[in-house]
């Protein structure tokens, strides 16, 4: 059982507006906020039909503006908050990133590697090990994609059916 603090809940409702935004612009809901030394430093959302890239999860938008502002790819004392189970992809660049912490919301069955596919935090990485905590505001990020696909499938329906 995760126990998560006042500050945690901030930081996935910031990530949480973050999933709405990319809502709003026809992206997976998805949304991220990376934390320095007990700050906010960056946020952002899914951009992969807006930039026609794949490697744009909302985790990898948020590592690159970071790593820009501080002038590193070395995340150190950093945690990341995330309203869906990071890929194997995200999480091969949280560790290469060197974030110490992933807070995540709701599962992603079909690609999360944080056990719901695979589970690459129990590997033993020989420079870097991440923490990982999971369900923090897992229903509000679950209805968001939820309600996205839905609206999606209808709009597919309704073009069909012309």
């Amino acid at each position: 059982m995760n126990i998560f603090s006042e500050f945690d809940q901030f930081c996935m409702q910031k990530a949480l507006q973050e999933a709405k935004t990319a809502f709003q612009e026809d992206e997976v809901p998805i949304g991220a906020v990376l934390v320095h030394e007990g700050k906010i430093l960056v946020s952002g959302h899914n951009e992969v039909e807006k930039n026609k890239d794949a490697t744009c999860h909302a985790e990898m938008v948020v590592i690159r503006k970071a790593s820009k502002i501080l002038e590193d790819f070395r995340l150190i004392n950093t945690t990341l908050y995330v309203t869906v189970e990071p890929c194997l992809m995200c999480l091969g660049g949280l560790i290469l990133s060197r974030v110490g912490e992933v807070v995540w919301g709701c599962p992603d069955l079909r690609h999360g590697a944080d056990g719901s596919f695979c589970q690459i935090p129990i590997e033993r990485h020989p420079i870097h090990r991440i923490r990982t905590r999971s369900g923090l505001f897992a229903q509000e990020s679950k209805e968001l994609l939820q309600t996205f696909f839905q609206e999606k499938r209808e709009r597919k329906r309704n073009l069909n059916a012309l």
